[in-house]
C-alpha cells in the first residue's frame, strides 16, 4: 500500500515537472526574445523619421484647421449677437414709420379753425388722440427732429425749397419746416422737409 502511494506521489511530481517544462517552452526567456527581435537598420530609422515628420505635418494642418474653425464659429456668434442687438434696438421701426404720417393728418386737423361748440369738442378729442400718440412714440424712443432755426444737416433734413437770407438769419439755416421729421433712437425714420435760407 505504501509502495502504491509512493508511486502515485512520484507520478504527480513527474506530472508537475512536465507541466512546468511545457510552460517554459511556451514562455520564451529574455535571451529568446532578443534573438527574435532584430536591431533596426539605418534605413528603418530614416523611414521612421520621415513617417514621424509626415504625421507631425498632418497634425499641424489639423491644428490649423481646428483654429480656423473655432475662429469662424466665434465670428458667427459675434455677428449673430450684433444682429440681434440691432434688431432689438430698432424694434418697432416699421410701426413707428407707419404711424408718423397719421400724426401729420392729426396736426392738419388741429390746424383747422372751428367756430361752433360741436366742432370745438371734436377738435379737443383729436388733440387728446394726438397727444397720446406723441407720448406713446416718445416712450418708444421715437422723437421729432428739431429743425427750425437750426443749421441745415443733410442727414436729418431734406431741403425742398430755398429762400434768400433775411434779416436775423444765417446762411444755410432752416427757416421753415414743411413736414416734421422723426428719429428712432439714432436712426432717421423720416427726414424733416425744410426751407433753407441761402
Amino acid at each position: 500500500m505504501s509502495n502504491k502511494k509512493e508511486a502515485q506521489s512520484s507520478a504527480a511530481k513527474d506530472d508537475q515537472q512536465a507541466k512546468a517544462n511545457a510552460a517554459k517552452a511556451k514562455d520564451p526567456t529574455a535571451k529568446d526574445i532578443k534573438k527574435k527581435v532584430q536591431q533596426p537598420t539605418e534605413n528603418d530609422t530614416v523611414d521612421q523619421s520621415a513617417e514621424i515628420d509626415k504625421l507631425n505635418d498632418k497634425l499641424a494642418e489639423k491644428d490649423d484647421q481646428l483654429l480656423r474653425a473655432q475662429a469662424e464659429i466665434a465670428n458667427i456668434q459675434q455677428r449673430q449677437k450684433k444682429e440681434t442687438a440691432q434688431l432689438m434696438k430698432y424694434d418697432g421701426q416699421q410701426l413707428a414709420h407707419d404711424v408718423v404720417p397719421e400724426l401729420d393728418n392729426l396736426e392738419r386737423a388741429l390746424n383747422t379753425d372751428v367756430q361752433d361748440e360741436a366742432a370745438k369738442q371734436l377738435k379737443h378729442g383729436v388733440e387728446m388722440v394726438y397727444n397720446h400718440l406723441q407720448n406713446a412714440l416718445k416712450e418708444n424712443n421715437v422723437t421729432e427732429i428739431e429743425a427750425l432755426n437750426k443749421p441745415f444737416d443733410p442727414t436729418l433734413h431734406q431741403a425742398v425749397q430755398t429762400t434768400p437770407v433775411g434779416p436775423d438769419q444765417k446762411p444755410d439755416t432752416v427757416v421753415a419746416v414743411l413736414q416734421k421729421g422723426y428719429m428712432l433712437k439714432d436712426r432717421v425714420l423720416r427726414p424733416a422737409m425744410v426751407v433753407v435760407a441761402q
